[in-house]
């Protein structure tokens, strides 16, 4: 098994090596890589020093699986090379989402979906995962009709600039911005760049990615995506509409059950999902569950989760899993 991961130097990259030790994913051989500034430094992992190298060398080396976390631009030029030289790709960047010939995974709703002819694997948007591992149980009972979400997203979501800007901001520092205005003691209710419609491509990677996850149209998303000063973690509020009633003890139930759920739900202790709680872990975390009471079948969600680990990392690592798991790799 020779694994590579592109993108070895980032805010998602270190995670991804952090959660491949957790869970010990097997390799006989890591191959960490990053972009040409770095190629020639060392990363530590699990107590040995791996070079890194160059996107091209580690091409040339033919790995099994490439996890990619370095952009766009980088997946749409090589993941198709990777791709043909025989390596699975599982890709972290928006590149790969909607394409109609290319499989968006989230494993616990629709890992089954996979075959040993994908070589190009999409990993949804991290706001998309945490929304539709609670949407997912939910609709296969009671068909979701509407869905609203407002999200609440932490600023490692922008990535490493971002959060330098916050703390500069906390420690009154000057420096570079990665957003237009200052993020300490605001909200921002702009995350990624506007389209034509007014919408953030945030919003409508909300939008358009649940449904092919869940491979169904039948029902909408619409959303408001907000960047808050928090260093981790992504919030959201959830209103879903249901063509079917329900009843709200077997909604927690449902959810209770759900692998990769934890429901955190008592309004009497103040118990309810907050990023400080979900950072860190893998579970996606949801409260606040209760019945809309302006409209029938409509429910109301709190869902947190980290958006580095489940959002990006952990969810690669577990398609990787799969993978393995099926001998496709």
């Amino acid at each position: 098994m020779k694994l590579a991961v592109v993108g070895a130097t980032g805010m998602v990259g270190a995670v991804m090596l952090k959660v491949l030790a957790e869970r010990n994913f097997p390799f006989s051989e890591l191959l960490l890589v990053a972009s040409e500034r770095s190629v020639g430094t060392t990363l530590s992992f699990q107590g040995t020093e791996y070079p890194v190298i160059s996107i091209q060398a580690a091409l040339e080396a033919c790995p099994d699986i490439a996890i990619f976390s370095a952009g766009g631009s980088t997946s749409l030029e090589f993941a198709p090379q990777f791709a043909a030289v025989g390596t699975t790709v599982i890709d972290n960047s928006s590149a790969w989402r909607m394409d109609p010939d290319k499989k968006l995974i989230v494993p616990e709703i629709n890992a089954s979906a996979l075959t040993a002819s994908d070589k190009i694997i999409a990993n949804p948007n991290c706001s998309t995962i945490q929304l539709v591992m609670a949407l997912a149980p939910l609709h296969r009972k009671y068909q979701a009709k509407r869905v609203v979400v407002s999200t609440y997203q932490s600023v490692s979501g922008t990535g490493v600039k971002a959060v330098q800007q916050m703390e500069n901001e906390m420690a009154g520092v000057s420096g570079p911005m990665a957003y237009p205005y200052p993020i300490h003691r605001n909200a921002l209710p702009h995350c990624d760049v506007f389209e034509e419609n007014g919408f953030t491509k945030e919003e409508m990677k909300l939008a358009r990615e649940p449904q092919k996850i869940l491979e169904d149209r039948s029902f909408s998303v619409t959303a408001t995506a907000v960047r808050i000063p928090t260093s981790g973690g992504h919030s959201e509020s959830v209103n879903v509409e249901f063509q079917k009633d329900f009843d709200l003890s077997e909604v927690r139930k449902l959810l209770h059950n759900t692998p990769g759920i934890v429901v955190q739900d008592n309004p009497h202790t103040n118990t309810y999902p907050m990023p400080m709680y979900a950072h860190d872990k893998d579970e996606v975390f949801v409260g606040r569950i209760r019945r809309d009471e302006t409209q029938p079948n409509t429910l109301h969600l709190w869902i947190v989760s980290d958006n580095l680990r489940k959002g990006a990392a952990t969810n690669a690592v577990q398609i990787a899993e799969y993978l393995v798991s099926q001998q496709w790799v």
